[in-house]
C-alpha cells in the first residue's frame, strides 16, 4: 500500500493522467475490501484483490477485440502493463506442474472425483502467480 501511495504520488507530479486513473482505481478496490473485510488487507488479501482487477480487464480486452475497438483494447493494454508492475511473478509451467504434482502427491488424489480437493489445496499455493484456467488444466491432465 505504501508503494502505491508513493507511485500516485509521482503519477501526480509527472502529470501522468493514465497511471494515475488506474493506480487511483486499484487504490480504490483496495480500501473498498479493507472496509468490507473490516480489517486491514493482508498481504494475501491484496494479492487476490489484484488479480480481480487484472482479470476484469483482461476479460474487458478480449470483449474489445472481439468487438473490433481496438482504440480501447489499447487503452486496456496499457492498464494492464501498470497493474503487471504490481503483480507478483508469473509460475513458470514446469514450477506449476511441479507444485500440482506435489499437492496430488499430498492429497493422495488418484482420479478426477478428486480434482475438487486437489484444486483446493493447490490455489492457495499458487495465489496470484497462475491463472485458474490454467491450474485446472493442469490438475485435470494429471488425474486423467
Amino acid at each position: 500500500m505504501d508503494r502505491l501511495n508513493e507511485d500516485v504520488k509521482h503519477a501526480l507530479k509527472a502529470k501522468d493522467k493514465k497511471r494515475l486513473s488506474v493506480l487511483r482505481g486499484v487504490k480504490s478496490s483496495l480500501q473498498n475490501e479493507a472496509i468490507k473485510e473490516g480489517r486491514e488487507l493482508q498481504e494475501q488479501d491484496a494479492l487476490s484483490v489484484l488479480n480481480r482487477e487484472w482479470k476484469q480487464r483482461k476479460e474487458s480486452l478480449h470483449e474489445f477485440e472481439n468487438a473490433g475497438r481496438n482504440d480501447l483494447a489499447e487503452e486496456i493494454e496499457t492498464e494492464l502493463t501498470i497493474l503487471s508492475e504490481y503483480m507478483p511473478e508469473s509460475l513458470s509451467e514446469e514450477e506449476l506442474d511441479r507444485i500440482v504434482q506435489e499437492t496430488i502427491t499430498e492429497t493422495g488424489a488418484s482420479s478426477s472425483s478428486d480434482m475438487g480437493t486437489v484444486m483446493s489445496a493447490v490455489m492457495p499455493k499458487v495465489q496470484g502467480r497462475a491463472d485458474g484456467k490454467l491450474v485446472n488444466q493442469f490438475v485435470r491432465n494429471h488425474l486423467t
